[in-house]
């Protein structure tokens, strides 16, 4: 097997540490220019809510780079409703838009109830109501950041949407958790004594299937988030791995080498059928679909060093898309087809660095001034891109814009963090 698929699939297997599943934000760089918005803390007559839907809608906008939320602390005053909002106040402290709202409790549902207001035109943009149970307040919240996300950037937002990722105990105990975009609500889904790898949302958004050694030998499983019931595919000597999701959700691209050499294949559904994609004495690895579910994305050393290339799974015709750099690994694309995310090494150093490639125009843009950065993955509006990286000796999970003006990290206070994926829309 060829050094650079060793090394990769080493590392993949050893990386250890301690794990907490709770991640905390920490804003590392933002816009120049952000947007001024006001967040009104949300009208609430009861006893203290478990969380604070305001605050978790401003700091999903102050995350995503875009916004400036005012602090609390400077707001003139805090209007609930449309009569309590003179425009001149928030025009002195230079704000632009405003979000107020009310929170009301009937029965074991709350509702949500919020406005945006353009400041300066003196205007309401937008209104709306959500309802949900006491566990849910911070689905609520979310909901609104996207509300507001959309109509001030014309982009659908993803805050109501989840990560997965890996994290690695000292003692050698491996979890598969599923949480927030922002991080929060944690929540382990698997906990093994063996690695666990490359986990994959379904489009639906409704299972994950991931690489498991639970049997010493590495699985394909898929399981169901609701019901936590797994199912492990058919198994073959030698390597299975990186599971990849079909857009229609009925097909699974893997890396299988049980035929001596890895090879892309699928594995339908429904009809149970393995089907063989790439057919080279190279290492064709790491699958993902391109979104009009034809062609399969996959990293290849089949021209001297691992480049990204294009296979059509019907014609299984093959294209090379990365020609900058002398390592690009872990593609991803974009919804629209254009941009490709990958792992990227350039020709003069040897540190590994999350970039973008503009299929369009060919140029390359390095997105990460981290080292060893690895696993991207795109936000379903396209905007952002989570991977994995390395501060301290641990592994944390940073967030980067399409555009690198924007960065922040998901640090885990204790542990060793890896293998990102963000999750479709849920909604």
């Amino acid at each position: 097997m060829k050094t650079w698929f060793k090394a990769w699939w080493f590392l993949a297997v050893l990386w250890m540490g301690q794990a907490q599943a709770e991640l905390t934000i920490e804003i590392t760089k933002g816009m120049d220019n952000p947007t001024p918005i006001a967040i009104v803390p949300f009208k609430w007559d009861g006893a203290p809510l478990p969380e604070d839907v305001s605050a978790i809608v401003s700091a999903d906008l102050q995350r995503s780079g875009q916004f400036m939320p005012l602090e609390r602390g400077r707001m003139l005053s805090w209007p609930h409703e449309e009569s309590q909002v003179f425009y001149r106040d928030w025009r002195i402290i230079k704000q632009d838009y405003l979000v107020i709202g009310r929170m009301t409790q009937v029965g074991g549902q709350y509702q949500a109830e919020y406005e945006l207001y353009d400041i300066l035109r003196e205007q309401r943009l937008l209104s709306g109501r959500v309802n949900g149970g006491p566990d849910n307040l911070r689905d609520i919240a979310h909901f609104i950041s996207d509300q507001v996300y959309e109509k001030l950037t014309g982009i659908r937002g993803a805050f109501s949407t989840r990560i997965s990722y890996v994290s690695a105990q000292r003692g050698g105990a491996f979890r598969l958790i599923v949480a927030d975009a922002d991080g929060a609500r944690a929540r382990t889904i698997l906990e093994s004594r063996e690695p666990i790898l490359s986990p994959s949302w379904s489009k639906d958004g409704k299972r994950l299937a991931y690489v498991s050694f639970e049997t010493s030998r590495p699985a394909v499983y898929i399981q169901d988030l609701s019901t936590g019931q797994r199912q492990r595919l058919k198994s073959f000597p030698g390597l299975n791995g990186a599971p990849s999701w079909s857009p229609d959700g009925r097909k699974l691209a893997m890396v299988l080498s049980k035929d001596g050499n890895p090879e892309i294949y699928t594995f339908d559904m429904q009809t149970l059928q393995l089907e063989r994609i790439t057919e080279h004495f190279a290492i064709d690895t790491e699958p993902s679909w391109a979104p009009d579910g034809q062609h399969i994305i996959f990293t290849s050393d089949r021209g001297g060093q691992p480049q990204i290339y294009k296979v059509n799974i019907y014609s299984r015709s093959v294209q090379r898309l990365t020609f900058e750099g002398n390592y690009n690994s872990r593609g991803k694309l974009s919804a629209d087809g254009r941009f490709l995310v990958t792992v990227h090494r350039n020709q003069r150093g040897g540190i590994f660095h999350v970039a973008v490639h503009d299929l369009q125009n060919g140029r390359v843009y390095i997105l990460t001034d981290t080292t060893l950065d690895e696993s991207p993955s795109i936000a379903p509006n396209g905007t952002m891109v989570i991977y994995a990286t390395k501060e301290g000796g641990r592994g944390v999970l940073g967030v980067v814009s399409m555009d690198g003006r924007v960065k922040y990290r998901l640090p885990d206070a204790f542990g060793d963090v890896r293998e990102p994926d963000w999750s479709p829309y849920l909604n």
